[in-house]
């Protein structure tokens, strides 16, 4: 972790960034690559810029318990201020945990365990968005 009085740290809501896709691309790479280094599971980024005003990308990932979610949530908070000296708008769901939603404006972040994730099938909601499949 930084020292955060080294860190200017920015923030972009929906409404006001001015970022296209392609420059969100490498924040939602930066949010998979976290995921995975924690051992996430079935890694998605959704590129929903075209079908929805919220986001450019959403990252949809599997933990197999809370306190895997928890640690997921964690590394992603940590390695996207590492980089992008970016700290989350909002964070959801950390008390529970079952799942997580951290919304960094352009990106929006999904941690949920397997019931969760197969319950809402968010990518069947959001499937008219560009998959694209992550994999290291």
């Amino acid at each position: 972790m930084l020292d955060q009085t080294q860190l200017q740290y920015t923030t972009n809501s929906p409404s006001t960034a001015s970022t296209s896709p392609d420059e969100t691309r490498p924040l939602a790479l930066t949010i998979a690559q976290a995921a995975e280094d924690r051992k996430g599971d079935n890694i998605l980024m959704l590129r929903v810029s075209e079908v929805c005003y919220l986001a450019d990308y959403f990252v949809i990932v599997t933990g197999f318990s809370n306190v895997q979610v928890r640690a997921i949530s964690q590394a992603i908070a940590d390695q996207v201020e590492e980089e992008w000296q970016r700290l989350p708008l909002r964070t959801e769901g950390q008390s529970d945990a079952s799942w997580v939603v951290m919304d960094y404006g352009d990106a929006i972040v999904h941690i949920l365990k397997p019931q969760e994730r197969e319950f809402y099938n968010l990518e069947a909601f959001w499937g008219h968005a560009e998959r694209i499949n992550f994999s290291q």
